[in-house]
């Protein structure tokens, strides 16, 4: 199977109530077949395989589901070495020894046999590809066997031999890339990354190996070495036994660069990733290191804790700990004992968040608990970061992000950190909408974690490609661009710190090979519960995996922060205030558009506090930016300071609201100059009777006389109507008899 293996046994908390950061769900995947003799794991479909004497039983691990159904093949009896499906899954290939595989065409049954040429040749392994070259590649300690699969003559049809010495390999679907080890220390390694994009060779390198103290030469393993892909960047992780490091290298088109060393504790290492958060387990010491290497950061996110075992029936959680390597528990239903002991040693881990319990034939999912990773940080503008970042659990993380925001702005934190909070939120929220990610389902973000490829230029363009596949169809390999504007919504926002990695390198990355149509989401948020709950348990599962980032929008934060929080800060509002214009200063710097809401409840404080002349400036200045909203909200005040009214009726004027700022001018009294505004600005569907009735009012007949003149001649045919008609005539009981 490919994954790490680890030892040392242990059990850990159960239930709810342990702390940890990272947990596996009860129940596992059941895979216990009799007469099993091993299991796989094929990481180019997703499978998970069961082998016995003739059958080949399979169960689909994406998305994980511990009631998955297995689907169950026939095949020859004989040794079983490794078997991997096809990535269409109309091919099983099974390794037979160091010189044979077997290949059976699932439809027919029918089967065929590939073998080394020359005895001195081993078949160290074998992986499908999606390269437009070839459908499967064999590693040999001679170097790499490239075939295309011919369906009419059932062979493979050798199209090219890569030749070089390979003591061993590690490779992963997800980045397309294998790494050839070769060497007396096995610390020299060829790489190449073979996608739908064609195969890209890398520059030779050599890994980093501390000197023992007996001047021996430790010798690298292939559980050593880890290829990982995070935030779309490849990356490969190095344990040096000697130096307690575990090393870290990028991939680029032309480069290999390490980035540093992680501390490790523990002899024996395992890697798992999580919505691209790096987890560290350090099995002897039966903790799990979290890091979140978006910004190179070597700093964990939090401390070393156990990984945490959820769901477990009651009954069950009462199971003792282990003693001497023995646990005891109280069965029920389909659990047994075993399901308790954590880090085995029958664990393997299957990178990128699997673990294999290959003893008790069980398959956990590994997840990371965001609210337990707030909660243990009081480094705000982090934890925001860090949770914006997530996408898996993207409702979650946006209301952990909301409530957060919530609680500093309460307890009236330093206004520098909670500047930078807001920097946190609105920067992400602007990245979402530049990458149209803030616009896009959580299907299509769950799609593009799979498929390697190198952006060989800036605009990734790449001319199509095609051939006939060996199941005789004909593949047409669209050019890299289709791929690349996949990429946009999550390699645009590392594109700063790639460049200050290597500003000549392209970095190797993973692209989609399924890029399906982009699901509309539900950009409404649901309200946030109470300010101690850091996460609203109202919130469907269903409604969770529709989000596809958890970027805040401007209308949310007023919604759902600011208003939530100005009722419960009556006391403090100058500094709600500063909060607020820390807000507008990271909007502006982003270009975001705010809410008017935002504006409107900035200008309520100032006046709350008097602060009519800062009120003023900011609306000269344009720090309040201007909306129908604003000017009624400063018109409102306006009974109070005379100058705000008159900031209103500018703004009005300013946005062009001719109706809205001639109907205050007639509230105001002021309907004569209603008059001029509506001749100079040529204002339409203006009320003659609103008019007739202020002049009324004024009991001036010359007014009453000018406004129906001036009706009169503006608009056609006024002098038959009732208005008209009427207002003559109390006109002509006013003075008598005169002439209009």
């Amino acid at each position: 199977m490919s994954g790490k293996a680890s030892s040392s046994q242990s059990t850990t908390g159960f239930g709810s109530g342990g702390l940890s950061h990272v947990y596996i769900q009860h129940q596992p995947l059941h895979c216990s077949i009799r007469g099993s003799r091993g299991l796989f794991y094929d990481d180019g479909t997703k499978l998970l395989i069961s082998t016995t004497s003739n059958q080949v039983i399979s169960w689909k691990t994406v998305p994980f589901s511990p009631f998955a159904n297995p689907t169950t093949d026939s095949i020859s009896e004989g040794p079983i070495l490794a078997v991997r499906f096809s990535l269409d899954e109309k091919l099983i290939a099974v390794q037979r020894s160091n010189s044979e595989i077997q290949f059976w065409l699932r439809e027919t049954g029918e089967a065929f046999n590939q073998k080394c040429k020359s005895e001195s040749e081993s078949i160290l392994g074998f992986f499908w590809t999606d390269c437009p070259l070839c459908d499967i590649v064999v590693i040999k300690n001679s170097g790499l066997d490239l075939y295309a699969f011919d369906l009419v003559s059932k062979t493979l049809i050798l199209v090219e031999t890569r030749k070089l010495n390979v003591s061993w390999y590690v490779y992963t679907h997800e980045s397309r890339l294998v790494l050839l080890a070769s060497g007396m220390q096995c610390k020299t390694f060829n790489g190449f990354q073979l996608s739908s994009a064609g195969i890209i060779r890398l520059p030779k390198f050599e890994m980093v190996i501390a000197k023992s103290e007996a001047n021996s030469k430790p010798v690298l393993a292939d559980e050593d070495v880890f290829i990982v892909t995070i935030y779309g960047r490849i990356y490969c992780l190095q344990i040096d036994r000697i130096s307690m490091l575990l090393h870290c290298y990028r991939f680029y088109r032309d480069a290999v660069v390490q980035q540093g060393s992680l501390p490790i504790y523990s002899s024996k290492v395992a890697i798992s990733v999580v919505d691209n958060v790096l987890l560290v387990h350090q099995v002897d010491a039966k903790v799990v290191i979290l890091y979140d290497i978006f910004s190179d950061s070597q700093t964990p996110i939090s401390a070393p804790l156990p990984v945490l075992l959820r769901g477990l029936p009651r009954s069950n959680s009462l199971t003792s700990q282990s003693n001497g390597g023995e646990s005891e528990s109280s069965e029920t239903s389909n659990t047994n004992d075993h399901e308790t002991i954590i880090y085995g040693d029958d664990w393997k881990f299957l990178v990128p968040d699997l673990i294999c319990d290959v003893a008790n034939k069980l398959l956990w999912k590994i997840h990371i608990d965001l609210e337990a990773i707030a909660a243990s940080s009081s480094e705000v503008p982090s934890v925001l970061e860090f949770l914006q970042r997530r996408k898996l659990e993207a409702n979650k993380a946006k209301q952990l992000c909301l409530a957060i925001t919530r609680t500093v702005i309460l307890e009236c934190r330093p206004v520098p950190m909670v500047a930078k909070a807001m920097d946190a939120i609105v920067s992400s929220y602007s990245l979402s909408i530049k990458t149209g990610s803030f616009f896009k389902g959580i299907k299509v973000e769950r799609s593009l974690t799979g498929v390697p490829n190198v952006n060989s230029t800036g605009s990734g363009t790449d001319v199509p490609t095609s051939r006939t596949d060996g199941l005789g169809k004909s593949i047409k390999y669209e050019s890299n661009s289709r791929y690349n504007s996949g990429l946009v919504n999550r390699s645009s926002s590392y594109s700063a710190s790639d460049s200050e990695d290597n500003g000549s390198s392209e970095p190797l990355k993973t692209i989609s090979d399924n890029t399906p149509e982009a699901q509309p989401s539900s950009l409404q948020s649901q309200p946030p519960g109470p300010i101690n709950n850091l996460v609203n348990p109202n919130v469907s599962e269903q409604q969770e995996t529709q989000l596809a980032t958890p970027a805040i929008s401007p209308d949310e934060m007023y919604k759902f922060v600011f208003a939530a929080v100005e009722e419960e800060m009556v006391e403090e509002p100058s500094y709600l205030v500063a909060i607020l214009l820390e807000f507008l200063r990271s909007a502006n710097v982003e270009k975001v558009k705010v809410h008017p809401n935002i504006y409107v409840l900035t200008i309520q404080l100032l006046a709350c506090s008097d602060r009519y002349a800062e009120l003023g400036l900011f609306i000269i200045n344009k720090i309040l930016e201007p909306s129908k909203e604003v000017a009624f909200q400063l018109l409102e005040l306006g009974r109070e300071n005379l100058q705000t009214r008159k900031l209103g009726l500018d703004m009005l004027r300013q946005l062009s609201l001719h109706h809205d700022y001639v109907l205050l001018l007639v509230q105001d009294g002021y309907y004569l100059e209603a008059l001029r505004y509506v001749r100079k600005h040529k204002v339409t569907g203006v009320r003659p009777l609103l008019f007739l009735e202020a002049a009324f009012a004024s009991n001036d007949s010359q007014h009453l006389a000018a406004v129906l003149r001036f009706f009169s001649d503006f608009i056609p045919g006024f002098q038959s109507t009732t208005d008209f008609c009427a207002y003559h005539r109390v006109l002509g009981e006013m003075n008598g008899t005169i002439t209009v």
